[in-house]
């Protein structure tokens, strides 16, 4: 995922595309890329899009804080789900909390 973050930004520097996964047709829109360029690469991965989408919202709210509305606005996520996300990225910061040096003096 982080390879492919850094190959985008280094591709297409400039794009106003706010969706994860573009291509040559798609990086000078605001549209996504079509259902099949996305899903070929996929078939027989275990990095389905379902997972692919669902890491990248649990690391939007545990890099920008586990705020629900934050997570609406970028994903365009119902309430239900924001609050999903955001409770575990709280739940997963709560436990590295605890794990640090200071937590166990």
């Amino acid at each position: 995922m982080v390879e492919w973050l850094d190959y985008r930004r280094r591709r297409w520097p400039s794009t106003s595309n706010l969706h994860l996964l573009i291509n040559n047709q798609t990086a000078n829109t605001t549209s996504r890329a079509s259902d099949h360029w996305v899903s070929v690469p996929t078939w027989g991965q275990d990095a389905t899009l379902e997972r692919l989408r669902a890491d990248r919202q649990l690391e939007e709210a545990l890099t920008h804080g586990p705020d629900p509305l934050h997570l609406v606005q970028v994903f365009g996520l119902r309430e239900k789900a924001a609050m999903r996300y955001a409770d575990s990225a709280r739940a997963l910061l709560g436990q590295a909390a605890e794990q640090t040096p200071e937590s166990r003096q």
